[in-house]
């Protein structure tokens, strides 16, 4: 009898040992992808005349998000991304150009937090990056003879890397911060295309993965951010349907998003004047020399996606002929909205990118941090197909939800040290039709600064005390400031804002008096900038 026992326990225990193997093999794979500089209504389920089947398909299969908001800029986007928090509280307040030695703005991300792939990994991932990093000093990697300074990706949760430590190119053939794991990539072959090379890397990963364990996978495109360069039989492809210019465009984007259900049917398409000094100009009065640079502009700003989404068709089949794509979450976004760095043209594109929001990437009215958000997984949200969710999401609640698909505690410590929970959190219970919580969001870029809290949004441009006050329930697009109607709102907003910013390490602000100024001024106060305390 005493034997039949112990045969019964052993067996108990070797089935309960496979459940186990079983519910960690079943952790969902996760490939999350974000591009950069691109507009909220740029892709086709968001409105867009740009060709994106690929993404498309993910969207109508999967969930959209219509309130998706980010950090405004490229690598603030990427340390709340990496890391669930506030980006001045994990040392990327500002850029990687220079470490201003201030707690929030050093220039690199903080190494007292963990990042997604850090948890992940010590959670039994495979991780892996292919694209845009821009989360290291650039002291460090600018000097070719230094060596990884603690920062770079495989030192901060990846096993394996490609891509630019850098956040801009010159030229697309051309990335000079390109680096694979710790090695320095020097020279490329003569057919090289920045955007094919991540998506070919990020292919190779997923066919080299060990299935036996869960994945993740961030591929980070440096497409669409200038300069804008495609080759040249994908540009002429997208000509004609750009001739009809910008406000025609604009329009026939806004109709589209009415019919997807992006935006409300009762809401009117704004033309917004603050941005031009109230005179901005009509398609038909530019001069025609401006018209061929705007048509050239933006096809070749939609042939960039377009190869984008080429690319994340060939990730799609490579998750497919691995066998893992039934268990994989994707998820897609941008870092934040489209740009006004090329001047008038440039300016007059992003107004068609980010339609029908105001203002531009580096900004924080909503067409700066507002972006395209979608989550497709093709079993556990089935239901949820096709569906648009319109809660108030941010991107520091992306390593939180992640977490929770895989059923992953965030850890208490890191590095010896207790941490805080994360910044952000789980959207989850959205995704199953369960109301988040009331929670303010704040914001902060180069001065310009936000909070939204309870639908009312107090914002500021680069000037401290121009603060503007938007009932975004009646206002959306942000063409009213009721500051001067509720004073008492905008001190009560105001005063959560400040007590946000001193607990984030976002003060003292600095004012923006131009890049080259700024870099030169904190070089020259803390020569050294090689990332490493």
């Amino acid at each position: 009898m005493k034997s039949k026992k112990l045969i019964s326990l052993a067996t108990l225990m070797t089935f309960s040992f496979l459940l186990l193997a079983q519910e960690e093999i079943k952790k969902p794979n996760i490939v999350l992808i974000m591009v950069d500089d691109m507009g909220f209504s740029d892709l086709g389920c968001y409105g867009g005349e740009i060709k994106t089947p690929n993404i498309d398909k993910l969207a109508r299969n999967g969930v959209r998000f219509s309130q998706f908001k980010n950090a405004g800029r490229c690598c603030p986007s990427r340390a709340a991304l990496m890391t669930g928090r506030t980006q001045h509280a994990v040392g990327m307040g500002w850029m990687t150009a220079v470490d201003e030695h201030r707690p929030g703005y050093r220039g690199q991300l903080s190494n007292k937090v963990p990042t997604i792939a850090e948890i992940l990994k010590e959670n039994g991932y495979g991780t892996y990056l292919s694209g845009k990093w821009h989360l290291t000093l650039d002291g460090n990697f600018n000097d070719p003879k230094s060596l990884p300074n603690g920062s770079w990706p495989v030192q901060r949760g990846f096993d394996e890397s490609y891509g630019g430590l850098d956040g801009g190119v010159k030229k697309y053939n051309d990335v000079p911060s390109l680096v694979r794991n710790t090695h320095r990539i020097d020279s490329l072959p003569a057919d090289y295309y920045y955007t094919t090379a991540i998506t070919n890397n990020a292919v190779s990963f997923i066919e080299k993965h060990d299935s036996k364990k869960p994945m993740f996978l961030y591929v980070a495109h440096f497409a669409p951010h200038r300069p804008l360069q495609a080759p040249k039989e994908r540009v002429e492809t997208c000509l004609d349907r750009y001739k009809v210019g910008y406000d025609v465009l604009r329009k026939a984007r806004y109709k589209r998003m009415k019919e997807e259900g992006i935006i409300t049917d009762s809401l009117e398409l704004p033309v917004h004047q603050k941005e031009y000094n109230f005179e901005r100009p009509d398609w038909k009065t530019l001069e025609d020399k401006k018209k061929a640079e705007w048509v050239k502009e933006m096809a070749t700003y939609a042939a960039m996606v377009e190869i984008v989404d080429d690319g994340i068709g060939l990730i799609i089949d490579a998750l497919k002929k691995k066998g893992i794509y039934d268990n994989t979450t994707i998820l897609f976004l941008s870092d934040n909205g489209a740009t006004m760095e090329g001047g008038e043209i440039s300016k007059l594109a992003a107004d068609l990118s980010n339609t029908p929001y105001r203002s531009y990437k580096s900004y924080v009215f909503n067409g700066g941090i507002s972006s395209p958000f979608i989550i497709h997984n093709p079993k556990k949200y089935s239901n949820q197909k096709g569906m648009i969710k319109r809660e108030l999401i941010h991107i520091t609640d992306i390593l939180p939800t992640c977490l929770s698909l895989a059923n992953i505690e965030y850890p208490l410590t890191f590095n010896g040290s207790s941490i805080a929970p994360p910044d952000g959190i789980s959207i989850t219970p959205a995704m199953e039709n369960i109301p988040l919580k009331e929670r303010d969001l704040f914001f902060e870029h180069e001065v310009k600064s936000a909070i939204i809290s309870n639908n009312w949004k107090l914002v500021r441009n680069t000037s401290p005390n121009s603060w503007e006050l938007i009932n975004l329930l009646q206002d959306p697009f942000e063409l009213k400031d009721l500051s001067l109607l509720y004073p008492d709102k905008v001190e009560k907003l105001k005063k959560k804002w400040m007590f946000w910013a001193n607990k984030n390490n976002v003060l003292p602000v600095q004012p923006h008096f131009g890049w080259d100024k700024r870099i030169n001024f904190f070089k020259k106060r803390n020569p050294d900038q090689d990332g490493i305390d």
